[in-house]
């Protein structure tokens, strides 16, 4: 599936200008991080992760990337908000993403309500604020519609727009298979689960480009999204180089939010994921409309062969 997407992609590029739509054809990507702060990870302190990230964004020429915040982390993480201040200090915009980070399928419409009220307290007023509310687990209430549009509602209300994703490669799964296989004591090639990391995330935006541009007629200004992880502070230079030898530019995360793809609110059957995704459903686009190795068992089948160095019989 992914190589006949791509297939499409190159034969969209390929038209003659005439046969094109008149919008930019450039892909542009802003760099979004969910679940700020977290702890300490397999590789590094919650200290060094956070410099190492500042230090990427600046050596990578990242001028802006969005850090979607938990608050109530700070009660058991107290550090982390001097890292947020150095994220904010380094350029970059902060926004939230609960304060407890439910699920909404699983959560009452008040409760959740509440969870959004308790970040946006503690997030109100501070520098690099910006009115963006990103739903945990990409989840804008499953099946449950009218749970979905009492949380629209709610959003409008408050004056907060959705801070959706366009590029999901599952960055998280990746950096949970290292800390355990560290925990377990097994031999890990950083190398080989840097290179798979890396791959993945530029093959998904070609994906979810593709989708874009069928769902839309363009190519939208794209978000990705990170976790604050300790993986993504060790691959992020490499990341945001093989994304831009690859065609893209990066953006800030301001300028994607300004696409007006973002008023779109699409009717779905099942509300989770990326919007590409949900547009493309929208649209008739037939499923799969997501990238291949969101599937964990296949992206824990890669990780097992490519990083641990599992034969695929013994899979």
């Amino acid at each position: 599936m992914l190589r006949l997407l791509l297939i499409f992609l190159a034969a969209v590029l390929a038209l003659p200008a005439a046969a094109q739509d008149q919008t930019d054809p450039a892909k542009r990507i802003a760099i979004t991080f969910d679940d700020t702060p977290r702890a300490s990870g397999a590789l590094y302190t919650s200290d060094e992760r956070a410099l190492r990230l500042i230090a990427a964004m600046g050596e990578a020429g990242v001028k802006q990337a969005a850090f979607f915040l938990n608050p109530r982390s700070l009660d058991r993480r107290p550090e982390g908000e001097r890292h947020i201040a150095a994220f904010v200090a380094a350029g970059h915009v902060i926004a939230n993403h609960t304060h407890s980070h439910p699920r909404l399928r699983d959560t009452e419409t008040a409760d959740y309500i509440s969870s959004i009220d308790a970040a946006a307290r503690w997030l109100e007023g501070r520098d690099g604020y910006r009115p963006w509310f990103r739903f945990p687990y990409l989840d804008e209430g499953a099946d449950d519609k009218p749970k979905r549009d009492a949380i629209r509602t709610a959003l409008a209300q408050r004056g907060l727009r959705n801070g959706y994703v366009t590029v999901d490669a599952s960055d998280w799964f990746y950096d949970g298979a290292l800390t355990t296989a560290m925990r377990d004591g097994l031999d890990v090639d950083l190398q080989a689960l840097a290179d798979l990391f890396i791959e993945s995330h530029v093959e998904a935006a070609g994906v979810y480009d593709v989708l874009a541009r069928t769902s839309l007629g363009r190519s939208p200004d794209h978000v990705l999204l990170l976790h604050e992880t300790d993986l993504v502070a060790l691959t992020l230079v490499d990341l945001i180089a093989a994304l831009r030898a690859d065609g893209w530019t990066i953006i800030t995360a301001d300028e994607a939010y300004a696409d007006p793809m973002g008023e779109a609110m699409p009717d779905v059957p099942f509300s989770q994921g990326t919007l590409v995704e949900m547009i493309a459903w929208e649209h008739g686009i037939p499923a799969p409309r997501w990238y291949e190795r969101n599937n964990t068992n296949l992206a824990g089948a890669l990780f097992r062969e490519r990083v641990l160095g599992i034969p695929p019989e013994e899979n």
